[in-house]
């Protein structure tokens, strides 16, 4: 049978047990327990044939999870039938459960298959997710809950579910804004509200003894699983861009579970006590979102400063100065590019680790020579540039200055070792041929020796 005969299929049989509502076998064992449950069954097939899943989690996860439903379903209307023992209903109860926190790890998965995101959005849609589960525990859950006078294990589902129900909207919800709508995002988003609807409703029918086994209000359940494994043959947003979560929705989650948790303080028992966990997680993960973010702005400005730094030496790298010269037109000042005399030859006879100790010397006597806001920059290998605002007299005093440094020689290791340097200058005209001109004037002062050389 191939998938789009069992697509159709599916929804047929879901229109056929919601039509035996208005018929005369209604609540029979074959609509109730076998056809009922043949359409989850379905779902399953449906998802494990999909072919647009790229995502290698999802797709397992989403099985696992009708899976554990299909089991709960199955025991809970076989006890309907049959008399089994007490147990069988904590063990539907059980199998129901575990289909949430295999859903909640799916679903957004599902929204979005390729891109990945990043820790920070991560944060960032638990954040509006717990953030929603707060306004909707405080405002949903808490006027359809009444005092529970029968015995523990019921009160606990009674909240479990609903709880579970608004934490999976937000996460659904908090991952379709931080990546946009898709086709298959609209089937997700519709269906995992009509389980939540038709949970709810349940939960006051089942609480003011109005729930009948085998009424309409159960096909709200199928309905949703029948749409989310359609929404697995439609497209995502696996090719687009993806649009991070509005710091609105950051903002008001944080500042809605805080006012609730300060109200909460204030008058005692006004809010379920049940909201703490979620208001107080959302918290704790902005808390923690903020430290992320900082950790990674610290890092990112010191790959910047890494970006444009030259690793022997400290100083400024090319980069660094090019992006200088770029702001320097129109201002009075000289770029002067500076090559060392006979460092190869100390590369050749001492090795590169003296080679390099001796480049890292050269960078202190320049710096100490030039005059303060004067940028000086490694360029590569042997090669110096310096960025000096002022009248052209005062840059060649500088090019000078910084000339007689080297007329001295290195002790390395106790070695003696003399270099000279070629400095080209060139004055700041408003022209962008500022590097070419000081790259001109430093190699005519190399070949002819001129020590310094201006154009």
């Amino acid at each position: 049978m191939s998938a789009r005969i069992l697509r159709i299929v599916g929804a047929l049989f879901l229109l056929v047990h919601i039509a035996s509502h208005f018929l005369p076998f209604q609540g029979s064992k074959f609509t109730e327990l076998y056809l009922y449950n043949c359409i989850p069954a379905i779902a399953i097939a449906i998802i494990f044939m999909a072919k647009r899943i790229s995502d290698p989690v999802s797709k397992p996860l989403l099985i696992s999870a009708f899976s554990f439903w299909l089991l709960g379903s199955i025991i809970a209307s076989t006890a309907s039938f049959y008399d089994l023992p007490a147990i069988t209903t904590l063990i539907s109860n059980i199998a129901y459960l575990l289909f949430y926190p295999c859903a909640i790890i799916a679903l957004p998965r599902l929204i979005q298959t390729r891109i990945k995101s990043t820790i920070l959005e991560i944060f960032d849609a638990s954040i509006v997710g717990l953030g929603l589960a707060v306004l909707g525990t405080a405002f949903l859950l808490n006027p359809v809950m009444p005092h529970f006078d029968g015995n523990l294990s019921d009160a606990l589902f009674a909240l479990i579910f609903p709880i579970s129900d608004l934490i999976l909207v937000s996460l659904t919800f908090a991952a379709i804004v931080a990546h946009g709508y898709s086709r298959r995002s609209i089937f997700i988003s519709i269906g995992i509200l009509i389980f939540t609807i038709t949970d709810f409703f349940f939960l006051w029918q089942h609480l003011n003894g109005l729930y009948s086994f085998g009424s309409i209000v159960d096909d709200g359940w199928l309905l949703c699983l029948i749409l989310i494994a359609e929404s697995c043959w439609h497209p995502s947003r696996d090719e687009q861009e993806t649009t991070s979560v509005n710091p609105i929705f950051i903002a008001l989650s944080v500042f809605m579970s805080a006012t609730l948790l300060a109200l909460t303080a204030i008058r005692p028992g006004y809010f379920p006590t049940f909201i703490l966990f979620p208001a107080v997680s959302t918290l704790i993960l902005a808390f923690i979102r903020m430290m992320i973010a900082l950790k990674q702005a610290k890092n990112i400005g010191h790959e910047r400063i890494l970006a444009r730094t030259d690793e022997l030496t400290g100083l400024p790298n090319r980069r660094r100065l090019i992006s200088e010269i770029e702001s320097f037109v129109g201002k009075d000042g000289s770029l002067l590019l500076l090559d060392l005399d006979g460092f190869k030859p100390v590369n050749d006879l001492h090795g590169h680790e003296t080679g390099d100790k001796v480049l890292q010397q050269v960078s202190l006597r320049f710096s100490r020579a030039l005059p303060h806001g004067a940028l000086l920059a490694r360029l590569g290998g042997d090669e110096f540039g310096v960025l000096i605002e002022g009248a052209y007299e005062h840059c060649m005093d500088v090019a000078l200055a910084l000339r007689a440094t080297l007329s001295y020689p290195f002790n390395i290791d106790n070695q003696h070792i003399s270099i000279g340097v070629s400095i080209g200058v060139a004055e700041n005209t408003g022209a962008p041929d500022l590097l070419r001109r000081a790259d001109d004037a430093m190699y005519q002062a190399k070949r002819g020796g001129l020590g310094v050389c201006r154009l």
